[in-house]
């Protein structure tokens, strides 16, 4: 990933330095778009998937595999993806990243089984985990003087905060008047066009030092956390479960995996993670706060995407505009929130965002059948949006508390690789949970066949709310760990990360 001890000397170094290159703002145009279609990525094929589910055949249990796919291998991968691009060149990596995102996009909108689908999916994650830390180590580079970073982060900050949103309500627009394909097929013309504009416009730049690359790190994380996710879905299935032999080998295997990662991120010469950079005691409560909202947020837009579509029968239209307060909500309030932290400080925003975020999840379990969106999903929203701008902004500012310069690009990265991989296994683990509800409701319930259809709404619900209170408890554990951990003062945060947060 990119240090900053690496940049300033090489950016000051250059003829014609890039804050004086006309083109740097056209470059921040063309990263954007960039950073816009990773994000977006992320969120529009949750409006898709009851589509693509039903199309495709794909079953319950597996139907998280479309979105921890690609969490997945953009969270296992972007710390690699980022020494590959501080190594190679970040202009180029960012090309072939878009190359690439462009040609595993067209190969999901053409899948014709689930297999490939998710295979697409993973190959996104892929080419975004050398994609994304290849478009924010270029900003750094291409912008040296101060406030023109801090300007250009805050637009970045921007177009990521509103991915998800523009995600949300595109996916529902295509899945409504085209089909669920092209919300992939989409980032092809898009991908082309955003690597031709970046050939003329963005500046190459290496980074100095030792190029190796610590790729059996990343093989242990990635393999590790995959096996973790494959035993969450074999315990959903119910001719499989928990305390099958199948399910215990797969799990006891990853946490074999997992362990070996941490013994030989610790002995190896240059590691993917410096484990130095995780033990710390407020930067290692924001990588546990991040991963624990991911795990808890994740899944909230799967099962609230099939309460809309299932069970109020919403269009996919309906169902994007649906989630778009919540994205509004998170925009709004992180101005807000980035105007209070230098005078209240991290940990206050902190406490009160989770729990605000808690509260709003945990209202999630009185949704039913009956139950409307006005009066149980949008103050549910609400409270959620606000509180996770009351956790985004500080806990990305707590991260790089202390940290050496030489690993500010490292820290930084791993908040987006906690919260990649803990929505992954939040939703795989979610999803599990949320199918033996609906097994258990059935099979107290049904009394005759004809029983089936006519409690299969209720036994939908019931998986929702179970689903709901666990991922509430994932935003309490985050309450606790930011209690116990973060200590962080108003004077200790780093001003520019904020910024660019924000």
């Amino acid at each position: 990933m990119t240090s900053s001890s690496d940049l300033e000397p090489e950016a000051a170094a250059a003829p014609g330095s890039a804050a004086t290159d006309p083109k740097r703002w056209i470059a921040l145009a063309v990263i954007g778009v960039a950073q816009l279609m990773v994000v977006l990525d992320a969120s529009i094929v949750n409006i898709a998937l009851p589509s693509a589910q039903a199309e495709l055949g794909i079953s319950d249990a597996d139907r998280q595999w479309v979105v921890t796919a690609y969490t997945l291998a953009f969270g296992g991968l972007l710390l690699l993806g980022g020494r590959i691009a501080d190594f190679m060149g970040r202009k180029r990596t960012f090309i072939i990243g878009l190359l690439g995102f462009a040609g595993a996009s067209a190969l999901g909108g053409i899948a014709a089984n689930a297999e490939l689908l998710f295979a697409a999916r993973a190959l996104q994650g892929a080419f975004a985990a050398l994609l994304a830390p290849a478009a924010l180590s270029l900003i750094t580079v291409t912008f040296t003087e101060s406030k023109e970073r801090a300007r250009a982060f805050g637009v970045f900050g921007a177009v990521s905060g509103g991915g998800a949103a523009i995600g949300l309500v595109l996916g529902g627009i295509l899945t409504e008047y085209a089909s669920w394909r092209w919300c992939l097929g989409v980032n092809v013309p898009i991908a082309i066009a955003t690597a031709l504009a970046a050939i003329p416009v963005v500046r190459e730049s290496k980074a100095g030092g030792n190029t190796s690359y610590d790729v059996v790190g990343a093989v242990l994380a990635t393999v590790g956390l995959v096996g973790l996710v494959y035993g969450f879905t074999e315990a959903a299935k119910p001719d499989v479960g928990w305390t099958a032999a199948r399910t215990l080998g797969i799990l006891a295997t990853s946490v074999v995996l997992l362990v070996a990662f941490v013994v030989w991120e610790s002995r190896v010469r240059n590691p993917l993670l410096p484990l130095r950079i995780a033990l710390d005691r407020n930067r290692g409560g924001s990588y546990l706060v991040f991963f624990l909202v991911g795990a808890g947020l994740f899944a909230m837009f799967l099962f609230l995407t099939y309460y809309f579509q299932v069970n109020l029968g919403y269009s996919s239209l309906q169902a994007g505009f649906a989630f778009l307060p919540f994205s509004v909500g998170i925009i709004v309030a992180a101005g807000v929130v980035a105007q209070l932290m230098p005078r209240v400080g991290p940990k206050p925003l902190m406490v009160v965002g989770l729990a605000m975020a808690t509260v709003g999840m945990l209202y999630l379990t009185q949704i039913s059948g009956e139950t409307g969106y006005l009066s149980h999903v949008l103050p549910a929203e609400l409270l959620m949006s606000v509180g996770m701008a009351g956790v985004f902004i500080p806990a990305s500012s707590t991260a790089l508390v202390g940290v050496d310069p030489h690993d500010a690009g490292v820290a930084s990265a791993l908040l987006n690789t906690t919260q990649q991989v803990g929505g992954s296994l939040g939703t795989a683990l979610l999803n599990t949970l949320y199918a033996s509800a609906v097994t258990s409701y059935l099979a107290d319930n049904v009394r005759s066949p004809a029983d089936v259809a006519q409690l299969q709404g209720d036994a939908l619900i019931s998986g929702y709310q179970v689903a709901f209170f666990w991922g509430g408890m994932m935003l309490v554990a985050a309450l606790i760990v930011a209690i116990v951990f973060i200590n962080a003062k108003k004077d200790d945060v780093p001003r520019e990360a904020a910024l660019a947060a924000a």
